[in-house]
């Protein structure tokens, strides 16, 4: 079972969510002990295909204090993700074809404790789109609140 550390839930109310993909993520010391700590923000991160490899712009991981500071990096930074070639190949097609997104949806320790981002391919949604989803979402919440009164 994967424990999930973080979620981009903006990129779900912004975003339709066409397709999903596991990758590593290329890290420096200090950076994993960070992300188990949960010091990790999506808010507004990205995927980018530069030359053949997929980078992710745009993610924070804050560096823990016990770090020594002369070997902190950059919060900031780019980091590599760590796709086949196929997946990469497939997704700077539809990319380029498509006029579609790549978005970083959330960070997970998989079974094996190593870092995974999940990522969607995504179309981005128009004003109505998120209104009528939000409409949608209220109509659940009230009629599974209705159910439970119910029973």
């Amino acid at each position: 079972m994967a424990k999930t550390i973080a979620r981009n839930k903006k990129a779900w109310h912004d975003y339709e969510i066409l397709e999903t993909f596991e990758a590593g993520i290329e890290l420096k010391g200090s950076e994993v002990k960070s992300i188990r700590m949960g010091k990790i923000n999506l808010k507004d991160s990205y995927v980018r295909i530069i030359k053949s490899e997929a980078i992710l712009i745009g993610s924070h991981i804050s560096y823990p204090q016990t770090a020594n500071p002369h070997y902190r990096p950059d919060e900031k930074r780019d980091r590599k993700l760590l796709l086949h070639r196929k997946e990469i190949d497939k997704l700077m097609g539809k990319v380029s074809r498509d006029g579609l997104t790549i978005v970083a949806l959330s960070v997970y320790l998989n079974k094996k404790n190593l870092v995974k981002v999940q990522i969607g391919l995504a179309r981005g949604k128009n004003i109505h789109d998120k209104r009528e989803t939000l409409k949608r979402k209220e109509a659940d919440r009230e009629a599974r609140a209705a159910m439970k009164k119910y029973i």
